[in-house]
């Protein structure tokens, strides 16, 4: 059955007027239907990039349609593994969309260039009349989501979340400032000098390693080499550095040397072991606290703060007061719920028990979820006190929890719907009969979330990391610093290259032979060794200008270390590396997929040769995020 254009009109008029209003109980954009029963038959309506104001809301006035059958669905989901393929990426087709019925493909005809240009702006026009941000600003801005290595998040069919510092979000100050405070007093209770110490979040970033021998803490480059060293709380020079490492690499697989910083949890520890690393070098901690070696002492402060963990304190005092250190985030539970409805099995694996995980997750989503729904809606399958990374690495006994007050009984088989203690990532696999890639795992840290569930399953995996906001922007409102400072390294690059030939015509005319050309082996000696001295002069003086701007480049994220993601000017840090070489996507915060929705396409960007990046602040920005 076909209708006329003016019929359509009148039937979009009627029934697809849009109000004034477009929030729902989600407080998510209103989308309109895009089928309308007439006669039996489900009619499409195609928009066009003219609109109309029907009381005080809009409707599209010109349509192309095309008769669907009764029963039939416009569309299909491609869900079976028999059925999907792989595109030209080499990505799962698993989860697309087909079109069975609809537009009749006359209406799209010309050159596909031509009608991608036009069809993507009549979308964008919508988007824009509808009140949806176009996509294009949440990729560009510091709550993006940055590609390592292409990801169909269509193809997707479970999605595990970590909790703490993943799921929600903890005031670093607050948290990691008591437990820095739980720590310290654990050590004063067994003589440690820690009176007029306080914690300062300043003095270290995520990404640095703990050189445990030397009491130092150190960043390196993608390579391994240290670039930056803090010996107790005072920074080395370069020379010192160069002096004590040499070209010394940094090799995280000696982990009774070197000491990742995986994740913001490290960073009371971390302050409160540099800090201690200074009373130890005045004389201040005697041998009968511990021996005198700086591994030893952060034994002892390992040892102090793992109380503050397991003694229940801190953790009390958390959860009596969760909004004094939690930081609520309304997008969250929404961009769950958005990942749920379209199908997605959702996940939550965390290391946190039972008790803490309830009150936590009550707090952080409940309110921020519709028609009084409860957290535990959300997720397939909740697994507490889940032991990562050995949770992907072995299996563990299981435990169902069976009441409200965290009674568990002994579980051989995990079923969806469960909430579990310990167990092992291959039973969740078992439980929900997804494996490998098609499982996402989502966490904020590097080696227990990220690393081991790609390592040991193949799972996709994404990587939180609030600091990539502060990062982000600080890059931005440093560019023109950035820009005059390159501009200074291109102007020495190019008197380099000058100076150096002259300084070979220079030696070889020194040593009897023919320099490189007539012209230079027969050039006045005098004339030949003003111009090597001058820009020789010059050299010195733009070194004597880009040295310091080097040292504050990064400043604006961190005083003492510079940027999360790099170790240099160009050159990416150890941490960016570890980021690249594990996480498939990462980004700020999981509330960022709320603007990608649950059918997003991530493509890795392009890699080019460094030489092609050298002087350009925009490859340079590329490439790390």
């Amino acid at each position: 059955m076909h209708m006329n254009c003016s019929t359509i009109c009148q039937a979009v008029t009627s029934c697809m007027n849009i109000p004034n209003s477009t929030s729902r109980t989600l407080h998510k954009p209103f989308v309109f239907p895009n089928t309308k029963k007439c006669d039996g038959a489900l009619v499409l309506f195609r928009s066009s990039v003219s609109y109309n104001k029907v009381n005080g809301g809009f409707s599209l006035c010109r349509c192309a349609t095309t008769s669907v059958p009764p029963g039939e669905d416009v569309f299909s989901v491609v869900t079976s593994d028999a059925l999907s393929g792989v595109d030209y990426l080499g990505q799962s087709t698993k989860g697309d969309l087909n079109l069975n019925f609809g537009i009749d493909g006359k209406a799209l005809q010309g050159p596909v260039e031509e009608v991608a240009k036009m069809e993507a702006q009549e979308a964008e026009n919508l988007l824009q009349h509808l009140g949806i941000p176009v996509p294009y600003n949440a990729r560009h801005s510091p709550r993006g989501i940055f590609c390592s290595r292409t990801l169909n998040l269509r193809s997707i069919s479970a999605i595990g979340y970590d909790m703490d510092y993943t799921l929600m979000h903890y005031n670093v100050m607050a948290w990691e400032g008591r437990a820095y405070d739980y720590c310290m007093e654990n050590l004063r209770n067994v003589g440690f000098p820690v009176d007029g110490l306080a914690f300062d979040p300043d003095l270290v970033i995520r990404g640095l390693v703990i050189d445990k021998e030397k009491g130092n803490l150190v960043k390196a480059d993608r390579f391994g080499y240290i670039k930056r060293v803090m010996h107790g709380t005072r920074m080395l020079s370069t020379r010192e550095v160069s002096e004590i490492y040499g070209r010394e690499l940094v090799d995280l697989r000696k982990e009774s040397r070197w000491e990742f910083l995986n994740t913001l949890f490290s960073v009371s520890e971390a302050v409160a072991y540099m800090q201690l690393v200074d009373r130890m070098d005045e004389g201040l901690i005697g041998p009968d606290l511990c021996p005198l070696e700086y591994k030893s002492l952060y034994k002892a402060v390992g040892k102090a703060l793992f109380r503050a963990h397991v003694e229940g304190q801190l953790k009390s005092e958390i959860m009596s007061k969760p909004e004094l250190f939690v930081e609520p985030d309304p997008e969250l539970p929404l961009a769950l719920l958005d990942q749920k409805e379209a199908g997605k099995r959702l996940l939550l694996i965390t290391n946190s028990d039972y008790h803490y995980t309830d009150k936590m997750m009550q707090h952080s989503f409940n309110r921020y979820l519709p028609n009084d729904m409860s957290w535990r809606e959300l997720f397939e399958m909740v697994i507490v006190s889940a032991r990562k990374p050995e949770f992907f690495q072995m299996s563990h006994p299981m435990y169902e929890v069976v009441t409200g007050e965290g009674l568990m009984r002994p579980c051989f088989k995990a079923r969806p719907g469960g909430l579990y203690s310990g167990g092992s990532a291959q039973m969740v696999e078992s439980s929900l009969n997804v494996h490998g890639d098609e499982i996402l795992y989502v966490g904020d840290h590097i080696y227990t979330d990220v690393s081991q569930s790609k390592v040991h399953l193949r799972w996709r995996t994404a990587l939180i990391c609030r600091e990539l906001e502060e990062e982000y922007n600080a890059l931005i409102h440093s560019q023109q610093e950035r820009a005059t400072l390159i501009d200074l390294i291109n102007q020495k690059e190019v008197l380099g290259d000058l100076f150096n030939q002259l300084r070979l015509a220079l030696q070889r005319r020194t040593a009897g032979r023919p320099a490189q050309t007539l012209a230079a082996t027969h050039m006045d000696d005098d004339e030949l060794t003003e111009s090597i001295q001058k820009l020789l002069l010059v050299m010195q003086r733009l070194d004597q200008k880009i040295g310091p701007m080097l040292d504050e480049d990064g400043e604006l994220f961190n005083k003492r270390w510079g940027y999360l993601s790099r170790a240099g000017l160009w050159d990416k840090s150890h941490l960016m590396r570890q980021i690249e070489k594990y996480a498939d996507i990462y980004t700020s915060r999981v509330s960022n997929f709320l603007h990608y929705t649950p059918f997003m396409y991530f493509r890795a960007q392009e890699q080019v040769l460094n030489g092609h990046c050298t002087g350009n602040y925009e490859c340079s920005l590329t490439n790390n995020f």
